[in-house]
């Protein structure tokens, strides 16, 4: 089933001023965690008056963005000819 792409508008949390989304908001993702992490979002939402799904799409850029650099980096010096040790995992 698709939905119509529409750009929505949504009240801000922690001011009366509506704010457009940027982008077309239309695909609903399922995920699975623990109590622990549910707790942790749970605490977020208050503490930062954002959605879940805000702290998510946060998320999930901040993951974006440090790949990317680490990418950049993994280039720099690889082009530089020197060696290169992974800092993940």
């Amino acid at each position: 089933m698709s939905f119509p792409r529409t750009t929505f508008y949504r009240e801000a949390k922690s001011s009366g001023q509506k704010r457009k989304e940027s982008e077309h908001v239309q695909n609903v993702i399922s995920l699975r965690i623990s109590d622990e992490e549910k707790k942790a979002l749970e605490k977020l939402t208050k503490t930062t008056s954002k959605s879940i799904s805000d702290i998510m799409r946060e998320a999930i850029d901040l993951w974006r963005s440090k790949q990317r650099k680490l990418s950049q980096d993994f280039q720099s010096k690889t082009s530089r000819g020197g060696n290169y040790e992974s800092t993940c995992c």
